[in-house]
């Protein structure tokens, strides 16, 4: 998977909680075009939540066919997911999209991409970690080890993990969109 500039998207499934968050820095370039964008959203009545890292209109395409997706499977967030990932990577226009999704449920945290990827994230001492985006070494690192390290309920793991990341990475800032289940 080829890593996106301008964006965080960090998720924490802890203790019964799932909490996905976001930065809100758009970068053109080298420039900041926007620091308060939304790459996060509920979807399926809000049971489902998902982030993207990549281009922004490629998303909203991304996040309209994966809500199709999950009413054609029963808000089944794995076969939805396969479902999405086989027709992203197959369809002649959406195989020029460019974005990573991370969607979550109660049970499950996946990792989707345009190459036909989904990805589970392996569970790790104190729940399951997912990120994406130019920052998402830097906030898997530091959930991974509040994860292990921390009794922090999920919602302040992802906001700590995602202030690190904004001060490391240069295109991702501390302006958050948090969604929780």
């Amino acid at each position: 998977m080829r890593p996106f500039h301008g964006t965080t998207v960090l998720c924490v499934r802890r203790e019964g909680k799932v909490v996905l968050a976001s930065d809100g820095q758009v970068t053109l370039d080298k420039t900041v075009m926007k620091s308060t964008a939304r790459k996060v959203r509920r979807l399926a009545e809000g049971s489902v939540l998902a982030g993207f890292a990549g281009a922004t209109a490629d998303a909203f395409q991304l996040f309209e066919l994966f809500e199709k997706k999950l009413k054609e499977h029963a808000r089944s967030l794995p076969r939805a997911a396969v479902e999405l990932a086989k027709q992203w990577r197959t369809d002649r226009f959406l195989r020029r999209l460019e974005a990573l999704l991370v969607v979550a449920d109660r049970e499950h945290v996946l990792v989707v991409s345009g190459a036909g990827d989904v990805l589970e994230p392996d569970v790790v001492p104190g729940g399951a970690v997912a990120a994406v985006g130019s920052g998402a070494p830097y906030a898997l690192a530091a959930a991974r080890a509040l994860l292990a390290h921390s009794t922090l309920a999920a919602r302040p793991l992802v906001e700590e993990s995602m202030k690190l990341a904004a001060e490391i990475c240069i295109y991702t800032n501390a302006n958050l969109t948090v969604e929780e289940l």
